[in-house]
C-alpha cells in the first residue's frame, strides 16, 4: 500500500478558503498594472475599478476560466528525446531560478562567490546527469554577462549541455519573446515548441494582491506559446500576508487564481502550475523562513487546494535558511522535501539551494537527487501479495540444514532487492574501518567527488553549425539593445531599472 497523502485541511476548510479567495477576487479584486490587460479582462466580463488598477472577477467567470486549465502536460528536452509528464497524481523534482552565489570549496573563508556563466554551465551539466531531478531553471545567475541578455546566454548553454527541459522567469514581453524565438531555433520551429513544450515559466504575483506589469507581459508570451507556467506568490505570513495561515492561504489562493485565469484570458487551455513559495516571517529577524514548519503546512494546504481544482501543483522542497552545511541544513531540506512529496505536490523545486534559496551548491544538488530517491521510495509504501510475503521461501531457508544458509543468495532476493530497497550512492552505511580506508570523507566530500566525476566525463551536446551561428547572432543582437528599448517594449516611457537578487523591476520616474 502506498503512503496516504498528508492533509491539513478538511473538505469544509478547503471550501471555506477557496470561497474566500473567490470572494476576494470578486469584491476586492486584484491589481493588474498593465492597462491593456485590464481592458482584455473587461472584455471577458471582469469589472474595472475606475479609481484604481484593481480588476474584479465575478465568480462564474473565474470558474469558467479555471475549467480551461489542463490537468496534465508533458515537458521535453531540447531535442525531444527526454520528456516527462506533469499531472495531478505524480511527483517530479526540479531546481529553482534564484541563486546568485555558489559554493566553492577552494575558497578559504566563507566559500561563497558570485556565480558566473561557467558555474551556470556546470549546474546544467550536473542536473543532466541526475536520476530524479528532471528539470533545471536558471539556477545559477551569471554575473559576468549583461543582465538583459542572461536569458539568451542561458538558453544557448541549455541547448548545448542537457537533454532536459529548462525554466526561466516571465521577465517582460521582450525577454520572454526572445526565449520563444531562441528555443524555436533550437527545436526547429515554433510549431514544435508549442506542440512539445520545453520551457517552464515562473510568474510571481506580488503580495498582497498585485500582478506586476513585467510578469503579466511575460505571462502573455508564455501562454501564447503554451509553455507551462508556475504561478506562485511568495507571501510572508505576518508581513505581506496575514500572520494566520488560513488568512495567508485565502490571500495567496486569490493571487494564484488571478494569475491562472489571466493565462486563460491571454490564451485558453494554457498549461499552468498552482504554485506557492509562501512561508512564515521570522518574527525575530523579519526575514523569510522557507525552512520553517509553517512553510510545509502552507505547501501541504496548497497541494490539497490544487487537487480541489484539478490543477498540477508546485511547491518548495529541500529549502533551508542555513548558511553552512550543518544539521539545520540537513533536517530542514529533508523535512520540506519529504512533507511536500507526502502532501502530493506534483512539481517540487529548489534542489541544490540553501540560505533561503539564494545560494547554490553542486554538492547539495547531487545530495538532493539522492534524497528525492529516498522520498520516492517511501511514497511507494509496502507491496503486499503472496509473492512478497514469501511463506515458502521463509520455510525453505528456516528449515535448511545447510550451515550459514540465509536469504542473500536466493533468486527471490535478486528479483526484489532493487524494487524493495533503495540503494544510495552517497549515504555511507559501511563500518568505520571501511570508511577510514576510503579517506574518512563526509557526505559533502563524497558529493564533491561525484560532481567532479560528472564534470570530467561530460560530453556536450552538439548543435548544427547553422543553428549555432543563428543563435550566436541573436545573442549578439540582444546584448546590443539599449535599456530604453526594453522599457518601451514593456510600455514604460521613462524610469529606472532595479535589480535585487534575481528580481528585475523597471520603475517609472
Amino acid at each position: 500500500m502506498k503512503l496516504k497523502k498528508l492533509e491539513v485541511l478538511s473538505k469544509e476548510e478547503i471550501e471555506s478558503i477557496t470561497s474566500s479567495a473567490l470572494g476576494i477576487l470578486e469584491k476586492i479584486g486584484i491589481k493588474i498594472d498593465d492597462e491593456k490587460t485590464r481592458k482584455i479582462c473587461e472584455e471577458k466580463g471582469a469589472n474595472l475599478d475606475g479609481k484604481s488598477s484593481f480588476v474584479k472577477f465575478p465568480e462564474n467567470i473565474i470558474k469558467d476560466l479555471l475549467k480551461l486549465v489542463p490537468e496534465s502536460f508533458k515537458l521535453h528536452g531540447p531535442d525531444g528525446s527526454f520528456n516527462f509528464e506533469v499531472n495531478t497524481k505524480t511527483t517530479q523534482f526540479a531546481t529553482i531560478g534564484t541563486p546568485v552565489r555558489i559554493y566553492d570549496p577552494k575558497l578559504e573563508k566563507n566559500k561563497l562567490k558570485k556565480s558566473v556563466l561557467a558555474d551556470t554551465i556546470q549546474q546544467i551539466r550536473v542536473v543532466d546527469s541526475l536520476e530524479n531531478v528532471n528539470c533545471s531553471h536558471i539556477d545559477v545567475w551569471p554575473s559576468d554577462v549583461k543582465f538583459t541578455a542572461v536569458h539568451a546566454h542561458c538558453l544557448y548553454q541549455w541547448a548545448k549541455n542537457t537533454k532536459k527541459p529548462y525554466g526561466l522567469g516571465c521577465l517582460g514581453r521582450l525577454a520572454s519573446q526572445d526565449m520563444m524565438n531562441i528555443t524555436s531555433l533550437i527545436v526547429g520551429s515554433e510549431e514544435d515548441l508549442i506542440k512539445r513544450p520545453r520551457l517552464v515559466g515562473f510568474m510571481n504575483p506580488t503580495s498582497p494582491l498585485q500582478l506586476p506589469k513585467l510578469m503579466t507581459n511575460g505571462l502573455e508570451v508564455f501562454a501564447k506559446y503554451k509553455q507551462p507556467t508556475i504561478v506562485a506568490p511568495e507571501a510572508l505570513a505576518g508581513t505581506t500576508a496575514p500572520v494566520t495561515l488560513a488568512g495567508l492561504l485565502a490571500q495567496t489562493c486569490a493571487e494564484i487564481i488571478g494569475g491562472i485565469i489571466l493565462a486563460q484570458v491571454y490564451s485558453p487551455i494554457s498549461p499552468v502550475f498552482f504554485g506557492t513559495v509562501s512561508c512564515a516571517t521570522d518574527m525575530r529577524s523579519g526575514n523569510s523562513a522557507l525552512g520553517a514548519i509553517e512553510s510545509s503546512l502552507i505547501t501541504i494546504a496548497i497541494a490539497q487546494i490544487a487537487r480541489y481544482y484539478n490543477i498540477p501543483s508546485r511547491g518548495p522542497g529541500g529549502v533551508t535558511e542555513s548558511k553552512i552545511f550543518d544539521v539545520q541544513n540537513g533536517f530542514e531540506r529533508f523535512s520540506t522535501m519529504s512533507l511536500a512529496a507526502q502532501a502530493g505536490i506534483n512539481y517540487i523545486t529548489c534542489a541544490g539551494t540553501y540560505e533561503s534559496s539564494l545560494a547554490e551548491a553542486l554538492e547539495l544538488l547531487v545530495i538532493d537527487d539522492e534524497l528525492a530517491g529516498l522520498v520516492k521510495r517511501a511514497m511507494e509504501g509496502i507491496n503486499v501479495n503472496e509473492d512478497t510475503i514469501a511463506i515458502e521461501l521463509i520455510k525453505k531457508v528456516a528449515t535448511s540444514e545447510q550451515k550459514g544458509t540465509n536469504f542473500l543468495a536466493e533468486s527471490h532476493t535478486r528479483k526484489y532487492m532493487h524494487k524493495e530497497l533503495y540503494i544510495p550512492k552517497l549515504i555511507d552505511r559501511g563500518r568505520r574501518s571501511t570508511w577510514k580506508k576510503k579517506g574518512s570523507k563526509d557526505i559533502i566530500e563524497r558529493a564533491r567527488a561525484k560532481v567532479d566525476q560528472v564534470l570530467a566525463d561530460y560530453q556536450p551536446y552538439e548543435l548544427t553549425k547553422d543553428v549555432d551561428t543563428q543563435l550566436l547572432a541573436l545573442i549578439k543582437e540582444i546584448e546590443a539593445r539599449p535599456i530604453e528599448l526594453y522599457m518601451n517594449a514593456e510600455g514604460i516611457s521613462g524610469g529606472s531599472v532595479n535589480i535585487t537578487g534575481t528580481e528585475i523591476t523597471i520603475e517609472k520616474s
